[in-house]
């Protein structure tokens, strides 16, 4: 995944220590309730679909940016889902970063599920019930978008 030019300049600065980073995820569900996956460029497992915002980028704002430039489809964020730090990542170069992540539920509103960019080798629809292997992480998240509970989840204030 290619690493985007000011994370690049905080780099040249603080060399690979420890990154806070804000991230952005979605459960982006169809009208027949499928769940969007992508298969990541970079581990080759499938996985919901998210991103970095870009400095200033509202986080809704960012998750359909992420959503439309991975998969080309168009959607619309109906909730927060779930904010949860995240285990910290290092990556092959040796830089290590700890995500924020804001997970949104939303609904496809258009577009043609297809690999856009070079981050996925694949894109496709998925039925809850029917996953590929995945992490914890994006797993947690599915769950959670099939509870469709009105109110966010929040880890480690006594409600898991």
């Amino acid at each position: 995944m290619p690493i985007p030019d000011y994370i690049r300049e905080i780099r040249t600065a603080v060399g690979s220590r420890l990154l806070w980073m804000p991230g952005v995820s979605a459960i982006v569900r169809d009208d027949e309730g499928r769940v969007l996956l992508g298969r990541r460029a970079d581990t080759g497992e499938w996985s919901i679909i998210g991103g970095i915002p870009d400095p200033g980028e509202q986080p809704a704002a960012a998750i359909v940016r992420e959503v439309l430039e991975e998969t080309s489809v168009r959607c619309v964020p109906e909730k927060v889902l779930l904010v949860q730090a995240l285990q910290r990542v290092v990556y092959p170069n040796g830089d290590v970063c700890q995500f924020m992540d804001i997970c949104f539920l939303a609904r496809a509103v258009g577009g043609e599920a297809c690999v856009n960019d070079d981050e996925s080798l694949e894109v496709g629809w998925f039925e809850p019930d029917a996953l590929p292997p995945m992490e914890d992480f994006a797993v947690t998240r599915v769950k959670r978008a099939a509870e469709d509970g009105p109110t966010t989840w929040f880890e480690g204030i006594g409600t898991d």
